[in-house]
């Protein structure tokens, strides 16, 4: 865990207006229950003691500390599921906020809009806990580790960015999820690839073959979502599962879209598709 020594002072506002000052060194546990520090009786999916806020220098770490409930971070961009405490007693992954607003709770109260606010004034951005691929780098300056991390200037993140689409612009999830030739297709569109497009609708094994290619990420997407661990044994894990889970844990978000309008990012996956030997 990396902190800045710059003071942040932190507080939190409950779904009812109560506003609590949360001073540096000391933590809050929030919950349903009524040995938690602060109780939350109309938190809709929280567990009794569901989480715990910490104030730290330079920032609020949010840890999950519930062994059956979900627990969620909300933000500019993200919103990204805390996963459940370890066996140990130890929460296995953390959320740090240097400055600015998060919202947590469970969906339903992120959802229904009555969930907690933490706020930091100053500090900066730290992390600890969840075991990840590396670090990201979000718009505002903070670095952030996720569950599952995947580098934006890879062939995977454009077919997990195209895969997550429809439901990124549409947070009610009604629209169809692209199946693998739309998005191989879509691939084509987000790099200007204008004369693979003309051949990929005329040319029936150049569309086989991309869309084997994208199928191959597909798989590769699936594997990495089951050995983070982030679905329970046993679940099928259909298309929407997949991009529930991505979208979820914060690995796409809605911001990646801004990727698509980015000309540098754009001719960087130009290069790897039309390129590079795959």
């Amino acid at each position: 865990m990396v902190l800045d020594s710059i003071p942040a002072t932190a507080h939190v506002t409950t779904p009812g207006g109560r506003v609590i000052r949360i001073p540096e060194g000391t933590r809050l546990v929030f919950g349903r229950g009524a040995d938690a520090d602060l109780v939350i009786p109309a938190g809709r999916g929280l567990s009794r003691r569901a989480g715990v806020i910490s104030a730290v220098a330079g920032g609020a770490w949010v840890a999950n500390i519930s062994y059956t409930h979900a627990l969620y971070a909300e933000g500019d961009g993200y919103r990204i599921r805390l996963p459940r405490m370890d066996e140990d007693g130890e929460p296995s992954a953390g959320w740090f906020v240097r400055q600015g607003t998060a919202l947590i709770g469970s969906r339903a109260m992120l959802d229904e809009g009555q969930s907690v606010r933490l706020v930091v004034v100053s500090g900066t951005v730290a992390l600890s806990g969840a075991d990840g691929d590396g670090p990201r780098l979000r718009a505002d300056g903070d670095q952030t580790l996720l569950p599952l991390y995947l580098d934006p200037n890879t062939k995977l993140f454009l077919v997990a960015l195209m895969w997550c689409q429809p439901w990124l612009i549409d947070p009610a999830r009604s629209t169809p999820l692209p199946r693998t030739p739309e998005i191989a297709r879509a691939a084509l569109e987000a790099t200007d690839a204008h004369h693979e497009i003309e051949r990929f609708d005329s040319d029936p094994a150049f569309r086989d073959r991309l869309s084997a290619r994208v199928g191959e990420h597909l798989k590769v997407l699936r594997r990495k979502i089951i050995d983070r661990g982030l679905v329970r044994p046993g679940i099928r894990l259909s298309d929407e599962v997949a991009v529930g889970v991505l979208i979820e844990n914060g690995t796409i978000a809605a911001g990646d879209l801004a990727l698509l309008s980015d000309p540098a990012w754009c001719s960087r996956q130009e290069d790897l598709w039309w390129t590079q030997v795959t």
